[in-house]
């Protein structure tokens, strides 16, 4: 727009055409709309913008009186109008500084042309102002609105790539804790049962080894029946692990109680009062966790009297085992390849629960393990 009505001065004007006058013009306007393009440096600090005001009202003046145009006139005027709106916004430096351009460009006018030439700039700046002031704020709003549109599609971009690293996290985790529970399933399972048959058979082998025919006999009948538990349960937990059916808890625990009397010969007192329609999961892990406990009293506690008890109070599931046997260190680390303890521990954590182990060697063991109800 400035390029366009410095040529149309300069044609208008044949003395502007002169070498003497147009070098001057065209440098002083390159100038001027040089600073234009500039602004964004000048409005960062309030003393550069006042040097910014300066040199502009400096060099519209100088501007108007070289050529006394009406169109260089209202470009200069204008173009600064409506750039003080675009940077302050319309708020009172905005509008001061608008006012301070129009009345350097109307005293420039006024000084240089006569005085109807001036009411004409007067008379036709009020619309073209009204409109610049539109315009730029108009404008000014809706590259505000695209540049948070640009930050917004930044934000989401990152939250995507926040929420695709999550999700690779959370799949991660979820693969390790199933892993994980696959390797408590095979252990209360599967080991279980099989440490057991090799107590029978090595008890049934002992027998043999004294002529004891006949009990050796009976002990690979509860070998044999054994077996069969131990498929069943192996086949249970399958079940479980794809249709995930609550147990019957106080009647699993009772009937773990039972057998581990029937096939050790050690007594062992329970008192089981749990309701029937108890959470699955936490159903399935007490389950699991006194399974593994009576597991281990007999391969490693030589006990002669076991105690259980399960019971509900203060909004809690208390479950404690105790035994008379020989008790262990706690402390002591688990060695490779038994994972009881550490599975017991991580169905009772699963469940924000507690497990507290008393035990000391030659003094038996007690475990007590406190779940709050779901």
């Amino acid at each position: 727009m400035l390029g366009g009505v410095t040529l149309w001065a300069v044609i208008s004007e044949p003395a502007l055409q002169h070498p003497r006058y147009l070098i001057p013009l065209c440098a002083l306007m390159g100038i001027h709309i040089f600073l234009h393009w500039m602004l964004k440096f000048f409005i960062k600090k309030p003393s550069l913008s006042f040097i910014y005001l300066i040199l502009q009202s400096a060099l519209s003046v100088s501007l108007i009186l070289m050529t006394k145009n009406i169109g260089v006139a209202f470009g200069c005027s204008l173009a600064l109008v409506g750039e003080a709106i675009g940077a302050f916004g319309v708020s009172l430096r905005g509008f001061l500084s608008a006012l301070f351009y129009l009345l350097v460009s109307l005293g420039s006018f006024f000084w240089s042309t006569d005085f109807s030439e001036a009411g004409v700039w007067l008379l036709s700046s009020i619309p073209m102002l009204l409109f610049v002031i539109i315009y730029v704020e108009l404008y000014t709003r809706q590259a505000r609105s695209n540049e948070r549109a640009q930050q917004l599609l930044r934000e989401l971009e990152t939250a995507n790539r926040q929420l695709s690293d999550y999700a690779a996290q959370v799949e991660d985790l979820t693969i390790t804790a199933e892993r994980q529970r696959m390797a408590r399933e095979l252990h209360d399972t599967l080991s279980q049962g099989l440490a057991g048959l090799i107590l029978q058979l090595e008890a049934a082998d002992a027998h043999l080894s004294n002529n004891k025919a006949e009990k050796a006999r009976q002990i690979i009948q509860q070998t044999m029946e054994t077996a069969r538990t131990t498929l069943a349960n192996a086949r249970t937990a399958i079940d479980d692990l794809r249709q995930n059916q609550p147990p019957d808890c106080r009647e699993a625990l009772l009937k773990i109680a039972a057998e581990f009397s029937k096939n050790s010969g050690v007594p062992c007192e329970s008192e089981v009062d749990l309701p029937a329609d108890l959470d699955v999961n936490l159903s399935y892990a007490l389950t699991r966790i006194t399974a593994e406990a009576f597991s281990n009293i007999t391969r490693h506690a030589r006990a002669s009297r076991v105690e259980l008890k399960a019971t509900i109070s203060d909004g809690k599931i208390k479950l404690e085992i105790r035994d008379d046997g020989s008790g262990f260190d706690p402390d002591q680390k688990p060695s490779a390849g038994h994972y009881g303890l550490i599975g017991m521990q991580e169905r009772v954590q699963l469940l924000k629960g507690s497990l507290k182990i008393d035990s000391q060697p030659g003094k038996g063991t007690t475990l007590k393990i406190r779940i709050p109800l779901p």
